[in-house]
């Protein structure tokens, strides 16, 4: 497992917020609260991408979920 800091923008209180995401796990999709207002943010990293993964970050309720 190799943790890489990602620097993002929580979607509810727009405040500047880092991640440490494992990039080797490929697909994730989970749950984690902002560090700032607590609020529950979506996490979605997708990897296979010329410059490592991409990281999203998703108001709770706006979320669309997927299984794989």
């Amino acid at each position: 497992m190799q943790l890489t800091p990602h620097k993002l923008r929580c979607p509810y209180c727009d405040a500047r917020i880092r991640l440490l995401i494992d990039e080797t796990a490929g697909y994730q999709q989970y749950i984690e609260d902002c560090e700032v207002c607590c609020q529950p943010m979506v996490v979605c990293v997708e990897a296979g991408f010329e410059a490592g993964c991409r990281v999203s970050l998703t108001d709770e309720n706006e979320a669309l979920w997927t299984d794989y």
